[in-house]
Order: structure tokens, then sequence, then C-alpha cells
């Protein structure tokens, strides 16, 4: 493991395990110099590690990938979603449960995580929206964020980056900000001149955001109940929401990780405060998850290596067989 950096609001955290999952096996795959492949999800709250590309993560865990996240806030103004954490001791002690919530998940997925210290803004309502708090994440100054998350990227120097569409994947203004200080990293973490004296420049390879969430999927999973004689979760839903082409032809990266649909759930479950064990996730059973939509979606955003699409993984383009790596490194073209 590399020594790490971070120091001052940013905080690196490991799974409480004795070692993590990608340093227990050799990996069936690395980048053309011998090194391990490296993925790094930029994320604005806790549970969204585990509501977005958790069973891609997982998948790459289990090959041997070193994955982190970066979470850009505590989720301190997230409401509970979860009616039996709903309570007066939980309210009044939010950021630390959501923290003891984010280590459960973090050794689930057996991750690396940095915490990028920045305070979650809430979710506006009403009509017009109330200004956004003094301070937090949404309204903080953009070089800031943006220099943070340098700071992670030139450390952890990932071959993959994942975040949210300009629109945040909803509109929430964390995501949309968390999009925005991601794809500027992204550019600000090669460039020699940003950011001088924190860290060697790095350029990552590629840039995807999440989309599994479309409407094409949720029909698939509609369908599926319906034909298991099974009452669907998602017909008002899907009765409300108006077909989008456009974002559909978006998706070009679909990983297949069906296997590891049940690490994501128990990922999801450990985030107590903001997942109803009861509510309709888990209203549609794992078997039909995995047999109605076996993928979970990307857009490749950016790319400094040759791939084509449409893909069927995060590091094509970039990953070789270790076998041939390895080979290579005899012959003294790498070291490994």
């Amino acid at each position: 493991m590399r020594p790490s950096r971070y120091n001052g609001p940013r905080q690196r955290v490991l799974p409480q395990v004795a070692a993590l999952p990608f340093m227990e096996r050799s990996p069936l795959r690395l980048d053309a110099a011998g090194e391990r492949l490296r993925l790094l999800h930029v994320h604005a709250h806790p549970d969204d590690e585990s509501s977005k590309g958790a069973a891609s993560t997982a998948k790459y865990v289990a090959e041997g990938v070193e994955v982190m996240v970066a979470t850009c806030t505590g989720g301190e103004r997230g409401s509970i979603l979860n009616p039996a954490m709903d309570r007066p001791d939980v309210l009044a002690n939010i950021s630390e449960i959501r923290r003891a919530e984010m280590d459960r998940a973090r050794a689930i997925l057996g991750i690396e995580q940095v915490w990028l210290g920045f305070v979650d803004s809430g979710l506006p309502e009403g009509d017009p929206l109330p200004p956004l708090p003094d301070g937090c994440f949404a309204v903080t100054d953009l070089d800031v964020a943006v220099g943070r998350l340098v700071d992670v990227i030139r450390e952890f120097r990932p071959h993959v980056m994942t975040t949210y569409d300009e629109k945040g994947g909803y509109p929430h203004p964390d995501h949309v900000r968390c999009h925005e200080i991601s794809v500027a990293a992204f550019d600000a973490a090669a460039d020699p001149n940003a950011y001088p004296g924190r860290g060697a420049p790095w350029q990552t390879g590629k840039l995807y955001y999440h989309l599994t969430f479309h409407r094409q999927r949720f029909v698939a999973l509609n369908h599926a109940m319906i034909e298991a004689g099974l009452e669907s979760p998602y017909a008002e839903r899907l009765a409300n929401w108006k077909p989008d082409p456009e974002h559909e032809r978006r998706v070009t990266t679909r990983v297949e990780c069906a296997d590891y649909f049940a690490v994501r759930d128990r990922a999801l479950l450990a985030h107590a405060t903001q997942v109803d064990p009861e509510g309709s996730w888990f209203s549609v059973p794992l078997e039909i998850h995995q047999r109605a939509w076996p993928t979970e979606d990307y857009q490749l955003a950016r790319s400094t290596v040759p791939t084509e699409v449409p893909e069927h993984d995060l590091f094509a383009g970039i990953a070789v067989a270790a076998a041939d790596a390895g080979a290579a490194a005899d012959e003294g073209r790498v070291a490994v």
C-alpha cells in the first residue's frame, strides 16, 4: 500500500479487516506496466457507493482491483428514510451514525475510502426553493473542492474514475457539485501547472457516469415481476415516466455483475438510516433482479486510451491478462 499524504479535512479509512480483499488474491488482470488496476468512485454522500455501481465494485474487488470511494460529504442533512430508524436519538447523532454505516458498507465491499470533508447541502424543497445553507458543499469554492479531489487522484492514481452526469443523476445540489468537481479534477490532476506542490500529475485513463437508473431497466424489472405473478412496485412510477430515447442512448458500457447483486444489497442495507428493508427496492426478489437486468450501466464520458463502444468492462483498453503482463516483465519490458 502506498503511504498516504491525506491530512486536514480529508480522511482516508480502510475496512477493519486483516487485509483488503484485493490484497488476498493474485489479480486476474494488470495494466500494461504490470500494476494492479485501480478504480476511483466519486460520490456525494455515504450510501451512494452502495446504491450506484456497488455490484461492479464487488466484481472488480473479487478480481483483484484496488477500489477507492471518495465521499464528498458526511450526509449530515440527509433525511431518515427507514421508519425503524426515524427516532430522536438517531437524528441527534446522525453524523456519527452515518459514518458508522459507511464503515459497515466499506467492509462489505472491501474497498478503501477517503472523506473529502465537505458538509451535506441537503435537498431544498419549496417554491421558490430556499437558499442553500452557508458553508455547504454545493456553495463551497469550486477551486477548493476540486483541489481536494485532485489530491486524492494524484495519491491513488486511478486508471478509471466514475461519477454522475451533468444533472447529478437526479437534481440534488451535492450530486451536481460532485459531477462538477469530478470532471474538473479529472483534467486538473493531469496538469502539472494546476495545484503545484500537491503531488505528481496523474492522467486517469477513463471517466464514466453512472447510468443504471434508466427507464429501460425498470421496464424490464416491471415485466419480470408481472410474469412471475408478483405485484410490481414500479407500475405507478413507469406510468409517470416518459420514455427518453436520447438518455437511453447515452449508455455505452454494461458491466455483467449479477453474481454480486447480493453483495450490493448487503452494502446498501448497512446504511440503515437511508434504506427501508421493507421498501420497494427489496420487494423485487434477487433472482428477478439478476435475470431481468444483470448489468450495471455507465456512460463513457472521457477516455485517454483507445477503446470502442459498446463496452462490457470499465477497464477496456487498459487491462491486460496478468500472465501477459508477467511475460512482458520477464522480457524486461515492464516491472511487476
